[in-house]
């Protein structure tokens, strides 16, 4: 490669990493819904033309951000799920994990769990990083049933065929109880976070910490963690 070549890229690193920097100033000042190409282009002192070099559109740069949401949100959970080596203490860990990261990033979570944002479609590009949570997740009851076990949660018979589907789309080697059991779980731990994050804890919660290292709990032994 080129020193030329190297330098170009270099630039092109460092204007993509400035225009994201600006989108999630904006993100914090006035919600994706108003994202606006001309605004960052503004603020950074470029022609929007030149901009769209790099972003071909407001949802391509949304794309990108949340893309690096879910990324930055899939680190914080995989650094801290060996921690522990109880399969309770890892799954409650990473709970945790979610939370401090959450609370670290609000406009960030807001963009990836919170409303929709108007006219915007999710490529399919999001669907993997939007997995990394629900994977380790998986993995650690996974590591659980191969290692200490796990009590598999009831499952009624009107859901087995739901639950039978999840399984063969999420994690064919899971039973069907268990799978549907991380959904719920999945869905609840994200729940508990906007919760806390959103206000409606508020004159209602007062040591949330402890609440909520005592519900991921709750949820680790509704998935069947000993």
């Amino acid at each position: 490669m080129s020193t030329a070549h190297s330098a170009r890229a270099r630039a092109r690193i460092e204007v993509t990493a400035a225009i994201k920097d600006e989108a999630r100033r904006q993100l914090a000042a006035e919600g994706a819904a108003k994202l606006s190409l001309r605004a960052v282009a503004r603020e950074l002192g470029m022609v929007s033309s030149a901009l769209y070099r790099y972003f071909p559109s407001r949802d391509d740069l949304l794309t990108a951000l949340i893309i690096d949401a879910y990324d930055s949100l899939g680190e914080a959970a995989e650094a801290v799920r060996d921690t522990a080596s109880k399969p309770v203490d890892r799954w409650i860990a990473v709970c945790e994990a979610v939370r401090a990261w959450s609370l670290a990033h609000p406009h960030e979570y807001a963009l990836i769990y919170g409303s929709p944002v108007p006219g915007y479609v999710a490529p399919d590009t999001t669907v993997q990083p939007a997995a990394r949570v629900g994977l380790v997740l998986i993995g650690i009851v996974r590591d659980a049933i191969r290692g200490p076990g796990v009590h598999f949660p009831p499952l009624s018979a009107e859901l087995r065929p739901e639950a039978e589907r999840l399984a063969a789309d999420i994690a064919p080697d899971l039973p069907p109880e268990v799978s549907a059991a991380l959904v719920a779980a999945w869905a609840q731990l994200f729940g508990l976070v906007c919760f806390e994050l959103f206000g409606q804890f508020n004159r209602v919660v007062e040591d949330r910490e402890s609440f909520f290292r005592h519900a991921a709990g709750q949820l680790a032994r509704g998935v069947g963690l000993r």
